[in-house]
């Protein structure tokens, strides 16, 4: 056979699929958008078939390019690995984590990795779930803790973070029909859809009064009695107590999520290691009513 796959295209091609189109994938590769294109054509060259068509504004993977994807992925794994072995080259692993998971986790997490890959770089990302997800699929996340990410390729069930509704001293629930106040991150969020699921179903009015981006501002906010905030903490930050008031959520389950083609002694390395402290028990909370 005289037909050759190099890894130039093939890499193009998963880049495609993860980023989302032609011009996330060049931008990713640092290539323009006409090499990423040339890179498949080549690829269909190669192989006589057609691997992305046109779907109304953007493109889609064919049946052969979606066979193709998954064939490539594997040999991209392979020659990554093996050259790794030939030179010595480092691997490079990026840890992802919600704020609520990682001040709890990713110490024991980051010592447990570093025995399980001891020449590997550890680089950690502290983001938004959403955000997380996006950095997975584009291969910039090797590894994320995530909230309700069942539906994530690979994502493992590790455990559950208890849920607690933190305010001001103070703070007391306003009769009805006056809406609790609620101070949430920005959508998309498990832990605001979380918030407002459980006062719906208590037959609770409820609507977000202050929103913010991260940790900090949430409890900022709640701090200043702009309302009830929903976290996944395990005791009272500065300056907020825990409410006893409101109906008590479900927790959220936890979930190790890999990028695709991640080593399997790195992802059984973090599903342990995150379940054995998740099934430590947590310091008693303060509560206001």
């Amino acid at each position: 056979m005289d037909r050759t796959l190099d890894i130039g295209p093939l890499r193009s091609l998963v880049a495609v699929a993860d980023c989302g189109g032609f011009q996330r994938a060049a931008e990713h590769l640092h290539l323009s958008q006409g090499g990423v294109s040339q890179h498949v054509r080549r690829l269909e060259a190669a192989t006589g078939r057609p691997l992305v068509e046109r779907h109304g504004r953007g493109s889609r993977f064919t049946g052969d390019g979606e066979r193709l994807l998954a064939s490539a992925r594997r040999l991209l794994a392979l020659h990554d690995q093996a050259l790794r072995e030939v030179t010595g080259t480092r691997l490079d692993l990026t840890v992802g984590s919600t704020e609520h998971a990682a001040a709890r986790l990713l110490p024991t997490l980051s010592s447990a990795l570093e025995q399980a890959v001891p020449d590997a770089g550890l680089r950690y990302r502290i983001d938004r779930g959403s955000r997380l997800r996006e950095g997975l699929a584009s291969g910039q996340v090797d590894l994320a803790l995530l909230l309700n990410a069942g539906d994530h390729p690979g994502a493992v069930l590790v455990g559950e973070l208890h849920l607690t509704w933190y305010a001001a001293p103070g703070w007391r629930r306003p009769a009805a029909p006056d809406a609790v106040r609620v101070v949430a991150f920005d959508g998309p969020c498990e832990l605001r859809k979380r918030a407002l699921e459980t006062l719906a179903d208590h037959g609770i009015a409820a609507t977000v009064g202050s929103e913010a981006t991260q940790l900090a501002g949430v409890q900022a906010a709640a701090e200043a009695g702009l309302g009830v905030a929903l976290m996944a903490l395990e005791e009272a930050p500065p300056g907020l107590v825990a409410v006893d008031s409101l109906p008590s959520p479900a927790p959220l389950g936890l979930y190790v999520c890999p990028r695709d083609g991640l080593d399997d002694a790195v992802v059984r390395a973090a599903v342990d290691t995150v379940t054995t402290v998740l099934a430590q028990p947590g310091p008693r909370l303060a509560l206001a009513r």
